[in-house]
């Protein structure tokens, strides 16, 4: 058994019987957060790509947690440097933690730090916890191999982007669901800015009139599974 948190935009948190793990953790500057980075604990922190709203606060949650960021090479040498404790992976890789398992998988986006220096291929991710599979698909456009990812990797939890302008929209995140075919479909990076402000009860409405299963939920909420 094992829950899942949202903690708004792309922000999770996984919480097992013995380890707690982070997943773009943006507090810090997040209109919509509901908690603070000394608020999170988290023994494994993963971070999709580098752009402000996504590699948050990783680095303060990891030093005070003494926890580890999982990300690409390009971003754990980065957050190695800045103090952090680093595990580096890359597009395709996969490998085993003390939690269970995390495959990094392809993401149309963009991946730079605040300076604008370069922060590796965008990617989302696929953690394996507690016998389930989530994925997380990062900042992305839709694309076709997203259909293999769902073939190769049968998904229980698919947090899916759907704000649009910097992501898909609705109606792409609802083909993406129809290419992965998850057992749960939960909306995520949408309401944080004014540009991506648009209703997810109009996805889940489109979700499930495709028949699949859906769910909204509003920050702080928590789902077993």
């Amino acid at each position: 058994m094992a829950e899942l948190t949202y903690l708004s935009h792309s922000s999770w948190l996984i919480k097992t019987n013995d380890y707690t793990i982070a997943i773009d953790p943006f507090l810090e500057g997040n209109p919509l957060a509901q908690l603070k980075p000394s608020d999170v604990k988290a023994d494994f922190i993963i971070v999709t790509h580098a752009h402000g709203d996504h590699l948050g606060d990783s680095i303060p949650i990891a030093k005070q947690s003494g926890g580890t960021i999982i990300t690409n090479f390009e971003i754990a040498n980065y957050c190695s440097a800045k103090g952090a404790n680093v595990h580096p992976m890359h597009i395709g890789g996969a490998h085993e933690f003390p939690f269970g398992k995390v495959k990094l998988t392809p993401a149309w986006h963009g991946s730079s730090f605040p300076d604008g220096s370069y922060g590796g291929t965008p990617a989302g991710v696929l953690v394996t916890v507690a016998g389930k599979t989530i994925y997380h698909t990062g900042d992305t456009g839709l694309f076709l191999d997203m259909q293999l990812i769902g073939q190769l990797h049968p998904v229980d939890i698919f947090l899916v982007n759907i704000g649009d302008n910097f992501t898909m929209g609705i109606d792409d995140a609802v083909k993406a669901v129809e290419f992965v075919k998850p057992k749960l479909t939960i909306p995520m990076h949408y309401k944080t800015f004014d540009v991506i402000d648009v209703d997810p009860q109009e996805f889940v409405n489109k979700v499930q009139k495709k028949g699949y299963g859906v769910k909204l939920m509003q920050i702080g909420e928590s789902y077993r599974f």
